[in-house]
């Protein structure tokens, strides 16, 4: 695999490449840590590229030099399913690596971005509902675990999360 990477805002007409990073990844990176009923239910649903994200100028494309999309992940200062937007907290969106492209520091390179971004939004502190597989990865970039939560995505399906933050100091 190519190690030169290119990080770039998303736009729109990427929606059906991020759609098939993340019907890549997700299954993959995460049947350990999940139960065959969550995956059957839940990963459908999470695993949709989100429209308004790449159309938001706060998602970011982590693509090889021959143009591959090996990484992608955001963020938004409304939380996932919305509601209230407490003052200097932005939450981490949607972050996936190709499963073949793990622990080459495409993730690392996303989230170096989002954290960059956010400083230049004046944002003090990122919130991320992360999966269970990315709570070392999230680890080792600051982040500390609040608490196990569920997500609600639609009547009687929820996909378990942990509710993690870290403080961003420009």
């Amino acid at each position: 695999m190519d190690h030169t990477l290119t990080l770039r805002r998303a736009r729109p007409s990427d929606l059906d490449a991020v759609e098939r990073l993340l019907k890549r990844s997700y299954p993959r990176l995460l049947r350990a840590d999940y139960p065959p009923s969550v995956m059957v239910t839940a990963l459908p649903i999470i695993a949709r590229a989100r429209p308004e994200l790449l159309a938001s100028g706060r998602y970011f494309l982590a693509e090889a030099e021959d143009g591959t999309l090996l990484g992608a992940g955001g963020w938004s200062a409304a939380p996932p399913g919305g509601g209230s937007r407490p003052e200097g907290v932005a939450h981490v969106r949607h972050v996936a690596v190709d499963p073949d492209a793990v622990r080459q520091g495409v993730g690392r390179a996303i989230m170096g971005e989002v954290i960059s971004d956010t400083l230049r939004h004046g944002v003090k502190w990122l919130d991320c509902l992360s999966t269970r597989t990315a709570v070392p990865f999230y680890e080792a970039l600051g982040f500390r675990v609040l608490h196990e939560a569920e997500v609600g995505l639609r009547p009687g399906i929820v996909f378990p999360a942990v509710r993690m933050m870290r403080q961003i100091l420009p």
